[in-house]
Order: C-alpha cells, then structure tokens, then sequence
C-alpha cells in the first residue's frame, strides 16, 4: 500500500535565501518531533514541520518515489537565491531493505535549513507556521535505559549465523550480511536530537542522520549524485580494537586479513557492475583503505563515475540496492536467505537514507548504526557480512561493536 499526504492547494511556493548564521545545524531543531537530519562536519541539512508526505510499499518503491517526488518538485514554484546542491524544495527520505514487509517515508519539510563550503541558507516551503526560525525547545535526556532481546536475539543471530557460514561452504552463496535488533526502553520519551548530538560528537566522519524517527550515523556514502558526477564510498570487511593492539597494527591486520579482503572485494563488485549501465567511465580506488571509527575500523574504497544519462539519484538508489556490502552474492538468494535466517522485519535498517533536490542531485548513505525511535521505545540495529570463513562468536563480537555508537549516545556516555 502507498500513502500520501499532500498539501491543499497542491502547488506551493518555495524561497530559498541566504542566511547569517554560524549556530550548528543541529542545535536550529526546534523539538524532537518530526526532526530532519543529514549533517557531517558541522555541513548538510536539517528541517522541521511537513509540507507534504509519501510512504511507498512494495518493490516499486524505488520508483513510486523517483515518480512523486519528480511530480511534486515540479509543482512548486521556487525562488531560489543561493542556488547550490540542497536549495530549493527537498525531500528527507528513508527506504525500507526489503520489499515486503514495512514500507518507506519521503518528508518534504516546512523548513529547511542548509549549509555548504561556509555558505548557510533557508529554505521556506508553504507558509511554516511559527515562521523559519522558531525558538528551540530544551533537549530531553532519559535517565534510565533498559535493554531487552528484540525480534532476534543474540543467541538467534549466532545460529544464524552458523547456518548462513554452513550454507555458503555448501556452495548455495557468496557472501551474506545478517543483522539482529536490542530494545531499549527508557523512562521518558526519547528527544531525537539528543542522539543527533551525541552520535556527532562522537562520530565526526560519519553522516548523522534523521528520517522519520530512524536516528543513526553512518560512515557509509551509498551514493552521492551532482550534476553528471556520482560518487558512492563503499565499506565492507570490519575489525574491532582490542586491548595491546595499536591503530597501525589493527589497520595492518584489517588490511591483511583474506576474509575481509574477499568480503570487500565482493561489495566493489556489487556497486560497480550496477552502477556501470549508467555510467560512461568509472574509477575504483586501486586499493582499499582503512576508515578508521571509535569503536571499529573498515575497510573502504572509493568509486566515482561520469553519468550516461538523466538517472535521478533514486533511480540509481534503486539499481544498486541492495549492495554486496548490506545484501550478499548473489544478490537474490542473499535477500532470500536474510528473510529466511533473521526471521525479522529490518524496515528501514540498511535501507538507503539522506535527502533528494528537485534536480535529482542529492545524498543517500546506507542506514547502518542506528535506532527506530518511537517514544520511550528505541530499537536498535546492528551486523555483518558473512563469507565462508567467517567464525559466529566473532559476528556476535563484532555486532555487538557497531551497537556501541547508538547505546553511547542513547546512554550519554562520554568519551
């Protein structure tokens, strides 16, 4: 089923105009509900309020969105002052994994509020109430957290985990990415912005995010479309730090390990074959590189290529979705196997997140180390890629690991 929320009248009118402030973007959220995020370095977008509203279902999803959101963009009527990728009407979206069950949110804010290589503007849909700037309500913390299993426990995932490994050395797959879910409950309802600013504090290179109640930070660019240029930093193979082991010789044993290295060599394969129906040439970093985050190292390569055609950012989201690197090899019979074996709903855990202008251009990253907030209730996600010489207890570990950026910020853990 595909929902829409529309505007009366249909056509509205957008401004968008250069602004004298150097406030964080985060800190401009009035309140909690309806927070919209992409913001990295202190860069990126933030909205409130909602002009309008999509949720597509199904595996058209990707479609019905490009479909509405070309539609409703060309409806509004834009001044745009600023003119520079992000002005002018935007849409936050949040796309489920799967195609069945859960179904996926475009939000078109009121407000909108951007910054890019030093330049901050606003950008008015509709007539917001309250204005552009409205005064910021206090961040709420909770002081009490308690965790319990979600749909799948840890135990669940290992044997998971076992049968996907036993699976793989029969032959029946390449590589497949499993994940399991942690409630937490608190004892009051959880202000989005308070995860916002600790997950940024934190994790200064990734992209904070937040959609619709899906709060997280990835360090994953799925895709990021300008003009004819499109870019997508892929990671896949992940290790951990541990006590008397250095940064260089974590990175050393990262870079050396041969089941993280097949691990990422099939999540650039992914990306680059379905990427290069769109592209008229491609660049791949010659070798990956090492990301290096607080509670994890990864694995990275940089793909960029010059587009052949008028492909819209979704529509690319849509051809590369779901990568080697959240999916598996091959791509069907990995999906297949992670509804069978997780036994779980993802919804939009590892679906791609970030934001759509009305040229197409627009940033997506893979919504990875985050939570789906709603009231005092957050669930949260976490996983990893299996090859056949993966071992379950060192996929627990290292699920386990990339939960650690959500549960900090949820439990305002300092570091």
């Amino acid at each position: 089923m595909t929902t829409v929320h529309t505007p009366q009248p249909t056509t509205l009118r957008a401004h968008t105009r250069v602004v004298a402030s150097d406030d964080e973007l985060l800190r401009l959220l009035p309140g909690s509900a309806g927070a919209l995020a992409w913001v990295m370095r202190g860069e990126g977008l933030v909205g409130w309020g909602e002009a309008a509203r999509f949720e597509p279902a199904g595996p058209r999803r990707f479609e019905l969105a490009d479909q509405w959101w070309r539609e409703f963009a060309e409806s509004v009527t834009c001044t745009d002052e600023v003119r520079l990728p992000g002005t002018g009407p935007v849409a936050f979206v949040s796309l489920a994994f799967a195609d069945e069950p859960g179904s996926s949110v475009l939000v078109v804010p009121e407000v909108i509020v951007g910054r890019r290589d030093g330049v901050t503007w606003v950008t008015e849909i509709g007539q917001p109430s309250g204005g552009a700037f409205q005064s910021v309500q206090p961040v709420r913390r909770p002081e009490v957290v308690r965790y319990s299993e979600g749909e799948l426990a840890v135990t669940g995932y290992r044997r998971a985990v076992a049968e996907a490994v036993r699976r793989m050395r029969s032959g029946e797959l390449a590589k497949v990415v499993l994940a399991h879910d942690l409630v937490a409950t608190t004892d009051v309802e959880v202000d989005a912005r308070f995860l916002l600013h600790g997950l940024a504090q934190r994790y200064p290179s990734c992209w904070v995010f937040s959609v619709d109640g899906l709060v997280g930070a990835t360090p994953e660019m799925l895709l990021r479309r300008q003009d004819s240029a499109v870019f997508s930093r892929v990671l896949a193979g992940t290790m951990w730090p541990r006590p008397g082991v250095t940064a260089e010789e974590l990175a050393a044993e990262l870079l050396g390990s041969a089941k993280n290295r097949a691990e990422h060599e099939f999540a650039i394969r992914s990306m680059v074959e379905s990427l290069a129906p769109h592209c008229c040439s491609m660049t791949v970093s010659p070798q990956p590189y090492v990301l290096r985050l607080p509670n994890v190292v990864h694995l990275a390569s940089d793909v960029t290529g010059a587009l052949a055609e008028d492909a819209s950012l979704l529509r690319l989201a849509a051809a590369v979705h779901p990568t080697a690197a959240v999916g598996g090899t091959p791509r069907a019979a990995a999906v297949a196997a992670i509804g069978e074996l997780e036994g779980m709903d993802r919804g939009r855990y590892a679906g791609p997140v970030g934001w759509v202008d009305a040229n197409g251009d627009g940033e997506v990253g893979i919504a990875l180390r985050c939570a789906q907030v709603s009231g005092r209730t957050v669930r949260l996600f976490a996983g990893g890629g299996m090859v056949p010489e993966s071992d379950p207890d060192t996929e627990v570990a290292e699920a386990a690991a990339k939960m650690i950026p959500i549960r900090d910020a949820l439990e305002g853990v300092d570091h």
